[in-house]
């Protein structure tokens, strides 16, 4: 889980960078992938050592949830955005690709979180 933390911070970082690059530096909501990827980053970094890898990873789970929540609120109107109508399209696509990749950490790192208790208290 600590690799995928980390690859998912990367894509984060990569995603709120090239955002920013392709919308001509308008606007430095663009980074906000970015400034959720680096907080996931130090989290995989603090995660390294096992002795604090449970506590590592309940923080990246909560900045992840943080994420996903602020996300959420352009990537509803992704339909929008298909259809062309969307006032700002990169900002409901990149909410949405981070959306998306921010709940399927959620799912993936909760099972983990549950599954390292079960086997730690039995």
């Amino acid at each position: 889980m600590v690799r995928f933390t980390a690859a998912l911070g990367i894509a984060l970082v990569v995603l709120g960078v090239g955002a920013y690059a392709l919308t001509s530096a308008v606007s430095v909501t663009a980074l906000t992938p970015a400034f959720v990827g680096i907080p996931l980053l130090a989290c995989a970094a603090l995660a390294r050592p096992a002795t604090r890898r449970r506590p590592a990873l309940a923080a990246a789970l909560a900045v992840a949830l943080l994420g996903a929540l602020g996300s959420s609120m352009n990537a509803i109107r992704i339909g929008e955005a298909i259809a062309g109508t969307a006032q700002r399209p990169a900002a409901v696509w990149v909410s949405a690709v981070m959306f998306v990749l921010l709940v399927a950490y959620l799912v993936l790192g909760g099972r983990a979180l549950v599954r390292s208790r079960a086997t730690s208290a039995g």
